[in-house]
């Protein structure tokens, strides 16, 4: 008999070994997941919130881990020229972009709205060279009944942080 109690307390001991083991390792594993999902990115606005009727619209500006989304600037003045407009809307992409740590240079994307598809040379000429040695993707297209705002062109674009 005493070999079967001595079997009983091995296993015990060995039962009580190993939950201790797999407790603490459930527990580490629970708390890693729960510090990844806190390391998780979140995102941030940074730019101002266009409202509607004193109801939040869309955010100029949004950050999210390393990446910066911008939304649609617009050239909203005179004169009502393209390449004076295309030069306001690159001017405010750029502002946005040093206020949030990131630079024309570090833009991904970028996509271009004409509210005329007859500017596009000349648009070109003034977007030509303004994001750096290696240019951002762009998609262009214009618009059916214009840009909002009157402006002859708007952009918005992503890019990223530092």
């Amino acid at each position: 008999m005493e070999d079967k109690t001595t079997r009983r307390a091995s296993f015990k001991k060995l039962g009580m070994g190993l939950a201790a083991i797999f407790g603490v390792g459930t527990v580490n594993a629970m708390s890693k997941k729960s510090e990844e999902k806190s390391a998780k990115p979140k995102k941030e606005v940074v730019g101002e919130i266009v409202t509607d009727q004193d109801i939040p619209l869309f955010s100029g500006a949004v950050k999210h881990g390393n990446t910066l989304y911008i939304a649609g600037k617009g050239a909203h003045t005179e004169p009502f020229e393209i390449k004076a407009h295309t030069e306001i809307v690159l001017k405010e992409l750029e502002r946005e972009l040093k206020a949030n740590g990131s630079s024309m240079e570090q833009v991904l994307k970028v996509n271009v709205y004409l509210a005329d598809l007859g500017d596009y040379k000349a648009m070109n000429e003034v977007f030509r060279g303004r994001f750096g040695k290696n240019p951002p993707v762009r998609t262009t297209v214009a618009t059916y009944g214009g840009v909002p705002g009157d402006s002859l062109v708007e952009m918005d674009c992503i890019a990223a942080l530092d």
